[in-house]
């Protein structure tokens, strides 16, 4: 008898010592399993440029992103399509970029621009920080949000002509600052982006806004698996009475960017962009179409003077390539 409750009590401890092991097999398996795929950062752009605007996008811990954009003269103006080649013989502005990503959420931006304007010899240091990533089918992470900031000072020679946009007596009238704030989320398969953005330009002509805000905003439409279309666009919010001063003939500065003292009438006007972006294995590349005047947010949102409307729009292009710097 006394064997029997034995092999009872043997049996009953068995059963719980089996319960019990997979229990905790089953908690420690939950344990250590890595993150749903469900719930994968989302990319939204491809780039870390829509083609004016600045994305979310970050470059990656131990990673560069060598960036060259291009932009052609406007395809309309003085020769036409025989004597410019739709504005391809005249190279307006030029931008070589090193983005280097730090760790996972901060990028270091340094830059040589080249512009078309007076002040056409710059260098750009800034960085970008991700705030906030949007991630697959999680609604406490619905969107994705950074924050850029630059400072931009002018290497070109200062002018001599008194209150000429370039005539610069001290080196702090060389520098300019832009913040920018970015919010994006993508919807399916379409990217939708909002880029608040405030310019700060230590040294105007008089009645020119030391200080803009603009609006702006990307959209991104996917046309196949490598080919995708986007759209940038910004509004900056110029003080009235500098619009009214530069719209008037009996002004003696002339259009920013003209070293001419010809009394002309000036008006701003939004820059907008259209981009074929395409895909490859190697590297992005952009097809762009923009009359924005010049490739840095410290120059084309104060100072675009081109229209669509008009014919006034250049077409270029941007390559981006990154390399490992070091093992992530």
């Amino acid at each position: 008898m006394m064997k029997k409750y034995f092999w009872l009590c043997c049996l009953l401890f068995s059963l719980r010592s089996l319960a019990q092991d997979t229990t905790m097999n089953q908690l420690t398996k939950e344990m250590d399993t890595p993150a749903s795929e469900a719930k994968e950062p989302v990319k939204i752009f491809n780039s870390s440029r829509a083609i004016n605007a600045n994305t979310t996008e970050m470059t990656g811990r131990g990673k560069m992103d060598f960036r060259v954009t291009h932009n052609f003269d406007d395809i309309d103006g003085k020769g036409g399509v025989f004597g410019r080649f739709l504005g391809l013989d005249n190279a307006k502005d030029v931008r070589i970029a090193f983005v280097v990503g730090v760790s996972r959420r901060l990028d270091l931006h340094a830059s040589r621009v080249r512009g078309a304007g007076a002040v056409n010899k710059m260098y750009e240091l800034g960085f970008k920080y991700l705030l906030a990533q949007q991630r697959e089918n999680d609604p406490s992470h619905p969107l994705s949000i950074a924050l850029f900031a630059n400072t931009v000072i002018a290497t070109a020679k200062a002018s001599s002509l008194p209150g000429f946009e370039a005539s610069f007596e001290e080196l702090s009238d060389r520098m300019s600052q832009a913040v920018q704030l970015i919010i994006a989320r993508k919807f399916g398969k379409i990217s939708l982006q909002l880029n608040p953005t405030w310019v700060h330009t230590n040294y105007v002509i008089q009645n020119d806004d030391n200080g803009i805000f603009a609006l702006g905003g990307a959209i991104r439409f996917p046309i196949t698996r490598s080919l995708n279309i986007i759209v940038d666009y910004f509004h900056p919010f110029r003080s009235k009475s500098s619009k009214e001063f530069f719209k008037t003939v009996d002004n003696t500065y002339g259009p920013p960017g003209d070293i001419s003292f010809n009394p002309v009438p000036i008006t701003f006007y939004d820059p907008l962009g259209i981009s074929f972006e395409i895909l490859t294995a190697g590297h992005v590349f952009n097809l762009n179409f923009t009359n924005a005047t010049e490739i840095l947010e410290n120059r084309f949102i104060p100072r675009t003077v081109s229209s669509w409307t008009k014919g006034k729009f250049r077409w270029g292009f941007t390559i981006s390539r990154k390399f490992g710097l070091w093992r992530n």
